[in-house]
């Protein structure tokens, strides 16, 4: 089963713990991770459904769209960009 993990910055706002939850992309794998913790959807998506803009998705190591497929042994990790100066 995919390991999802969320990046502290995004656990300061929303509990978001590692987790593991079932599907074939990473779109689906994200959705069940929302079904149990909705609260996290928000800072993830936006409201068309995609990525906001400063948040990305890496596979295995490997930056990643929501349509990206994913294997049962994935590390699916979620971070937020940080910027300022």
């Amino acid at each position: 089963m995919p390991r999802v993990v969320f990046t502290s910055n995004l656990q300061r706002h929303v509990s978001c713990p590692a987790c593991d939850a079932t599907g074939e992309t990473v779109s689906a794998v994200l959705e069940e991770v929302f079904e149990r913790e909705p609260q996290i959807r928000g800072y993830v998506l936006d409201e068309q459904g995609e990525l906001r803009k400063h948040v990305f998705v890496f596979v295995d190591g490997q930056r990643a769209r929501l349509s990206h497929p994913v294997r049962d042994t994935s590390e699916i990790y979620v971070l937020q960009a940080l910027t300022g100066g």
